[in-house]
C-alpha cells in the first residue's frame, strides 16, 4: 500500500469483515472481463463464506478461475465542502472454491443462517431441509487483506 499511514491493522480489517453484512465479490468473468457482484457473507476463522444458486455467471467464473477479491466498505461519509469522503474499507485477496464436502456445506449454511437470522434454529433447520439441495456453498480462503481509511480519520484518531 502506497499510503502506509492510512493502512488499517489486520485486527481492524478483520473487525470490519466481522461487522459488515455485504460486500462486492470480484471474479474473472466471461471473456476475461472483470465481474463484480454484491453478495452477503459470513467471516469465520480467516475465511469468507457465501451461498449461491447452482448455476449462473458467478458459478461459471468461480469454476474457471479460483483467484478472487472481496471488498467491504465500512464507512462512506461524503464531505461535500471538503470535496472528499471519510471512508474505511477492506479488500481481501485469495482463492475461492465451491464446497463439495456435505458436512462443510451444511456447516456453512448454518453459519450463514445464524448470521442473518440468529436464534431461529427450528426455522433454519426447515430452510436447510427445503433449500440446501438447490444451493451451492462457497468458501473464500483469504491469503491477504488490506484495509485503509481516509487521512482525515487517521488525523482525528492521532
Amino acid at each position: 500500500m502506497r499510503r502506509k499511514r492510512q493502512q488499517l491493522t489486520e485486527e481492524e480489517s478483520i473487525a470490519i469483515l466481522q461487522k459488515a453484512t455485504a460486500g462486492t465479490l470480484a471474479l474473472l468473468g466471461d471473456d476475461d472481463y472483470p465481474y463484480a457482484v454484491p453478495i452477503s457473507y459470513v467471516y469465520h476463522d480467516g475465511k469468507l463464506y457465501f451461498h449461491s444458486a447452482l448455476t449462473g455467471h458467478k458459478v461459471d467464473a468461480i469454476r474457471k478461475c479460483d483467484r478472487a477479491s472481496f471488498c467491504v466498505i465500512d464507512q462512506d461519509a461524503v464531505q461535500p465542502q471538503k470535496y472528499t469522503t471519510f471512508y474505511r474499507s477492506v479488500i481481501a485477496f485469495g482463492r475461492i472454491h465451491i464446497i463439495e464436502d456435505a458436512q462443510e456445506k451444511l456447516d456453512t449454511a448454518r453459519m450463514l443462517g445464524n448470521r442473518y437470522n440468529p436464534n431461529q434454529e427450528e426455522a433454519l433447520q426447515k430452510e436447510i431441509e427445503n433449500g440446501l439441495s438447490r444451493m451451492l456453498m462457497i468458501r473464500f480462503d483469504i491469503e491477504h487483506l488490506t484495509g485503509k481509511e481516509a487521512i482525515e480519520l487517521v488525523k482525528r484518531n492521532e
